[in-house]
């Protein structure tokens, strides 16, 4: 037999490997890329425990046990889009104020929470979270690394950034025997999702529709089946695949972990 063409070799050799990549559900088709940097205020709600912070309107619970810590943050309405802002992250910096730490110091939080609107009060005296304000209404530990936290508002300058996560997706799950509900958490890239659908070892993809926060749902019975979840980002619209995430003996309340994610 003749000898191949090194174009030929080459060309089918990284095609091999895309399949190969694709089939085990690490590959990822690309890197989130930061925003333009653009202007809002941010304030700080509870104490330097963060303990007001634990759970959210995202539903991610104990933000320790979740990955986030105390580096998070409420969104105003705006920033919030019903849900699908949870997970996302923001660089933030501390600008034109005399309360900001010398040097104007940034760090990076997640969206973790809802800051609801507060119609009592006028949106530019208290009622920092009505809508169309753009706003930041953070943990107090990511607060100070910003500025004295006596100032209580600041003006700030802020840009999404990829999300660095350690691992792969987490999937806690809750619900019973005709309803699963999925929280996804420890979302890298943009930190978003879109959509998802799920798999059973017996069945074709199931669409999940979205319950709230970074939850997700399916109304069918799945118990005794492996199960593996298909994930696409809301911002870049990128599709990862999770493929045997949960064993057959799967139970609500656990949370799984995946080896897959975006980047």
């Amino acid at each position: 037999m003749g000898l191949i063409s090194s174009s030929w070799s080459f060309k089918n050799f990284f095609a091999i490997v895309f399949v190969v990549f694709a089939i085990s559900g690490e590959f990822v088709a690309g890197y989130y890329r930061p925003s333009a940097w653009r202007y809002a205020h941010a304030t700080f709600y509870g104490d330097e425990t963060g303990s007001e912070t634990m759970g959210g309107a995202c539903g991610y619970g104990n933000l320790f046990n979740s990955g986030y810590g105390l580096d998070t943050a409420a969104l105003s309405t705006t920033l919030f889009k019903d849900g699908y802002s949870c997970g996302q992250c923001f660089q933030i910096m501390c600008v034109q104020s005399k309360h900001c730490y010398y040097g104007n110091p940034s760090t990076v939080v997640t969206a973790t929470n809802l800051c609801p609107p507060n119609w009592y009060q006028d949106t530019n005296n208290g009622g920092w979270c009505n809508p169309p304000r753009t706003h930041f209404d953070l943990a107090k530990p990511a607060f100070m690394k910003l500025a004295n936290w006596k100032a209580g508002i600041i003006p700030v300058s802020y840009r999404r950034v990829p999300c660095k996560r350690s691992g792969g997706m987490r999937f806690q799950f809750q619900g019973n025997a005709y309803w699963l509900l999925i929280f996804v958490m420890n979302v890298g890239g943009a930190g978003d999702i879109k959509s998802m659908a799920v798999k059973g070892s017996r069945t074709n993809w199931i669409s999940m529709s979205h319950n709230w926060g970074a939850s997700y749902q399916a109304f069918s019975s799945l118990y005794g089946q492996s199960l593996s979840f298909r994930v696409t980002s809301y911002t870049s619209g990128e599709t990862v695949y999770a493929w045997n995430v949960a064993p057959s003996n799967w139970n609500a309340g656990m949370t799984y972990k995946s080896y897959t994610n975006f980047r």
